[in-house]
């Protein structure tokens, strides 16, 4: 929640503004399976958000916003659609699956609007990891509905799986130049066991399976590997002993001398959490919730901090020679919340640039975000 009840309206008027003034999503087709992107001599800009976890009230903000037809969860996400345009991938965290029939819920088992797809579409995301300990509330279903819907309104998806060979492929999307594997994992998957027969329905944290993965997906042609982890502990700022072993481990893998994977970008939390280079790879331990009603913490005390994420913004130049590893260039973070009252994402550098009072909000994600020495290594904030 904020100190002064109209900045969102302030922050989105200026934002949508933003929006139109970029280029329409210029983006190319979403690379084929096993096809590499062609060499050039320019980069490409990647940016990544935290959890969209819709609680009952955002649920009912979206009914609203729909006025009277189905959901609309397109305002919702428009504080986060300039910067999102503005990348040349955007990758997102759907933490949940989405249900049926008008029969949706929220805590303990999470079944979602599938509108939620077009508005990530129309938003500008190309895909989202959905590896979560949520994938399994409502079983094979609850998969199969939310991967149809993702890829009916355009958008891939990376973590769970509706057929064996499904699993097994890799998502491949197009950035620029260059062609990127998304992979990702859960810790694991709540809601019930696995669909019988079904054990690779939900990617689970395994270091050697992530790294045999992230071979494999530079075999089929992966310039650039990013690898989405659904780990930690809730409402931890710090990352625990698990995330930190398993992040060196990940990053100090190699294969002729090439990191095996070039990015970790990290859920679970529910809280910003630091960003740090570990092995010359950044990881982001934890995104925070780009999107969730009113959070309450372990205990049931509401915790503000719920509402809070950060949006990660990597800029990756093409190796100097061929073989050679697409290199972090600049590596930046944006501080955002959720509005619980008006049910919007806002960027908070953006908010304070327009005069809003959210300076303390912003500073306390920052220092969570910095909290490992990231500044040393070159992350900048960026409104």
């Amino acid at each position: 929640m904020f100190a002064r009840r109209h900045l969102v309206a302030a922050v989105l008027t200026a934002l949508l503004a933003s929006a139109a003034a970029c280029r329409a999503d210029g983006r190319g087709p979403a690379a084929r399976p096993g096809a590499p992107g062609p060499s050039t001599g320019h980069g490409f800009t990647l940016v990544a958000t935290g959890e969209i976890l819709p609680h009952t009230s955002v649920i009912d903000r979206a009914r609203f916003d729909a006025r009277g037809s189905g959901h609309d969860f397109r305002p919702l996400l428009d504080g986060a659609r300039a910067d999102v345009l503005g990348a040349d991938l955007a990758l997102c965290h759907m933490e949940t699956v989405y249900g049926a029939d008008g029969a949706y819920t929220a805590q303990p088992l999470f079944r979602s609007p599938p509108e939620i797809a077009d508005a990530l579409a129309a938003t500008g995301y190309d895909g989202c990891s959905t590896a979560s300990e949520h994938s399994l509330d409502d079983g094979a279903a609850g998969i199969r509905r939310t991967l149809d819907a993702l890829d009916g309104a355009g958008v891939r998806h990376a973590g769970t799986a509706r057929t064996e060979a499904e699993a097994g492929s890799v998502t491949l999307l197009r950035a620029g130049p260059a062609t990127v594997a998304h992979l990702a994992y859960t810790h694991g998957a709540g809601g019930g066991p696995l669909p019988a027969g079904q054990p690779w329905a939900v990617g689970r944290i395994d270091g050697n399976r992530v790294l045999a993965d992230a071979r494999a997906a530079r075999r089929a042609g992966a310039d650039v590997v990013v690898v989405s982890l659904h780990w930690g502990t809730e409402w931890q700022e710090a990352p625990d002993a698990v995330q930190l072993s398993l992040a060196r481990t990940l990053t100090a893998s190699r294969t002729d001398g090439r990191p095996d994977i070039d990015l970790v970008l990290g859920t679970h939390a529910h809280v910003p959490q630091p960003y740090e280079k570990v092995n010359g790879t950044w990881v982001v331990y934890g995104l925070g919730n780009q999107v969730a009603g009113a959070m309450a913490d372990r205990r049931g005390r509401p915790d503000p901090r719920g509402n809070r994420s950060s949006l990660a913004r990597f800029t990756f130049s093409p190796p100097a020679r061929p073989g050679g590893r697409w290199e972090v260039t600049r590596a930046a973070f944006v501080p955002y919340a959720f509005d619980v009252d008006a049910g919007r994402v806002v960027s908070l550098d953006q908010a304070v640039a327009r005069g809003a009072d959210v300076r303390g909000l912003r500073d306390r994600i920052r220092d969570a975000v910095l909290s490992r020495g990231a500044a040393e290594d070159g992350l900048v904030t960026e409104g």
